[in-house]
């Protein structure tokens, strides 16, 4: 039989953050089903290196500092990737340095795939529109097939003997996560809510499990000081521990926030609280069990609210 080799390359860029690489798996898993044969490298920022390199459908990962266009080193290293013989570049990010980067490192017969000013494949009004369906759109254009991608290659990672979620799996436990951006602190979900849904579920006779980071630390502890019996692993997982963490819970219940649409990609029962900020037409989680609330203030959702939203997704009722 005739094997058919097709010598294309592309470069996708996706710098993050981590719930936007999230969003991102499907348009990723859908790229390299419509192109088995391409030569797909990935430019991102350093921070998804190592969860990166995991992923199963690049052949690259270029690491994209993303130093100030003044740094001459930097941009020049920068400049010389796009000016390698791509196929197709596909811009998931669409942002104001993506579009610099259009504008003065891309020879100008380069196919495009974003929303830069006069390139080639330039994306439809996005308004409204799922920011995970956005990317699957730009995949599509670059002749992705659409696909679910298979998580196995996160979530069931070896574990290190060194890593404190390993101490979990043998136990039915639940996750929160009360942190989120430091930017946006009306994005949190008042720490005596999250003290309540622990509590609640402790009595149901689960593990109560905090994680974040050290940014996340002062939410955590109002969480502790509420709910002691919880476990506290914030800062203690990196991205792989943490995606093995989420992935054996029985839920995850957490702000908008990154390892939020981590757990529901992992596909287990997942319960964003949302607050005005965020517009789930455009940001919910997708996942097979994922679901969330929205209050404007958030503080109008009330722990009563959640665990009924908990209920609604297998929690069984208090005996």
């Amino acid at each position: 039989m005739l094997q058919t080799t097709v010598h294309r390359r592309i470069l996708v860029i996706k710098h993050g953050a981590l719930g936007d690489i999230v969003q991102a798996l499907d348009a990723f898993a859908s790229l390299r089903a419509g192109n088995p044969f391409a030569h797909i490298a990935l430019m991102t920022s350093p921070v998804f290196l190592s969860l990166a390199k995991m992923m199963p459908w690049f052949d690259e990962v270029i690491v994209d500092p993303r130093a100030g266009l003044l740094n001459l080193a930097a941009a020049w290293r920068i400049r010389q990737y796009f000016r390698q013989d791509w196929s197709v570049i596909v811009d998931m990010q669409c942002s104001s340095r993506t579009r610099v980067y259009f504008a003065h490192f891309v020879p100008s017969n380069t196919r495009w795939i974003g929303n830069a000013s006069g390139c080639s494949d330039p994306l439809p009004d996005f308004t409204g529109v799922n920011n995970r369906d956005r990317m699957v759109t730009s995949a599509k254009l670059a002749g992705g097939i659409l696909q679910s991608p298979d998580m196995a290659w996160l979530v069931n990672g070896a574990a290190q003997t060194d890593d404190p979620a390993a101490i979990i799996h043998d136990k039915q436990y639940a996750v929160l996560i009360p942190g989120c951006s430091l930017a946006k602190p009306q994005k949190r979900w008042p720490a005596d809510r999250f003290a309540a849904i622990g509590n609640e579920l402790v009595s149901r006779g689960f593990e109560i499990v905090l994680v974040g980071t050290a940014d996340d630390r002062e939410a955590v502890n109002a969480v502790l000081a509420a709910s002691p019996n919880a476990i506290d692993l914030c800062g203690k997982t990196n991205l792989v521990g943490l995606a093995r963490l989420l992935g054996g819970a029985a839920f995850v219940i957490g702000n908008d926030s990154g390892p939020m649409f981590l757990a529901a990609r992992t596909g287990v029962p997942s319960l964003m609280i949302m607050g005005p900020d965020t517009d789930p037409t455009m940001s919910a989680p997708k996942g097979a069990e994922a679901s969330w609330i929205h209050g404007a203030p958030i503080s109008e959702v009330s722990a009563a609210a959640a665990i009924g939203a908990l209920e609604s997704l297998g929690l069984k009722p208090n005996a």
